[in-house]
């Protein structure tokens, strides 16, 4: 390897924000191996760079094959989960299942074959309801509901954090925690709101509109390559031991982000209201001043990335 070039490994790789970290590694020079068994990810994601990687086709839960996978590798970047709110409420026992065997398997795994940097993915779930907004990395972490399965999301990621930040203290000399906050862009499926929305958009036959919760419940969204531009700080001035929200301060209610994409697609809407899911979250805006203070500058407004998502 070239003086200063690394081989990275990423669970995860072939999602939607696993292939985009990938993508910068392989744009910065780095070697780059993908693990990963594709159940929501897809190699189309990866399409442009994948002649430039290496895949491993496995899952997280399988340790010998990750184990293997790690020979050789300077640095791990787990991403490995499963994501879409759906999800937490119909799979919580596979959400934990993995998010508990797949966080031991890559610490063990790391130890085992003596790597020192591993980069965690955590979630802004992890604060539920939080008690001050915007929500700074000293929130106080929570599972509001043992009973209610949408906890299963955030509470593997707290899992994640809590053994991330000892194991770190013992064996990583460079253990970084990130928690993204509404990441939407291109390629990223239809499980979360934006990608949701555009859907309904696009098969939208009347003015009827169905959002969940009254519409008032506030968001905060980032655009892809402004999460890439500000993972790459990470990777060059992040700290050991140091857990980064990255996200924007622009928040927008529910129904206005509707109504925004409603002029995008030259569309009128009437909004026909569901019940908020039990669980869902009124408020999540994140306090960014730590990835503001390693160099990091919002290039797309909310505006300007859902003209770029749409027009692509």
């Amino acid at each position: 390897m070239k003086k200063n070039k690394k081989h990275f490994l990423v669970t995860g790789g072939s999602g939607f924000i696993g292939s985009a970290i990938s993508k910068l590694l392989i744009d910065k020079g780095h070697k780059v191996t993908i693990f990963d068994d594709n159940s929501r990810g897809n190699l189309k994601k990866i399409f442009p760079i994948k002649n430039k990687i290496k895949f491993i086709y496995g899952d997280i839960r399988n340790y010998k094959k990750l184990n293997r996978a790690l020979h050789n590798v300077d640095a791990v970047i787990h991403l490995a989960y499963i994501n879409g709110t759906k999800y937490f409420y119909t799979k919580p026992v596979l959400i934990l299942d993995i998010a508990v065997k797949g966080i031991i398997n890559v610490l063990e795994a790391c130890k085992n074959n003596n790597i020192k940097e591993l980069y965690l993915a955590s979630s802004s779930e992890v604060y539920q309801t939080p008690d001050k907004i915007p929500t700074s990395e000293k929130e106080t972490l929570k599972i509001p509901d043992i009973y209610n399965p949408r906890y299963s999301y955030g509470g593997g990621k707290i899992l994640t954090e809590l053994m991330g930040i000892h194991y770190g203290k013992k064996y990583f000399k460079k253990l970084i925690i990130f928690r993204p906050h509404n990441v939407y862009g291109p390629n990223m499926g239809y499980e979360h709101v934006v990608p949701e929305f555009i859907k309904r958009f696009k098969k939208l036959k009347n003015k009827k509109f169905k959002i969940q919760g009254t519409g008032n419940e506030i968001r905060s969204f980032i655009y892809i390559e402004d999460f890439i531009k500000a993972f790459d700080l990470l990777l060059k001035k992040g700290k050991h031991l140091n857990i980064y929200n990255i996200g924007t301060l622009e928040k927008i209610k529910i129904k206005n982000l509707a109504l925004l994409m409603s002029k995008i697609f030259k569309r009128k809407i009437k909004f026909k209201k569901n019940p908020l899911q039990k669980g869902g979250t009124k408020i999540r805006v994140p306090n960014i001043d730590k990835i503001k203070d390693l160099g990091f500058k919002q290039e797309f407004k909310l505006a300007k990335g859902l003209k770029k998502l749409i027009n692509i």
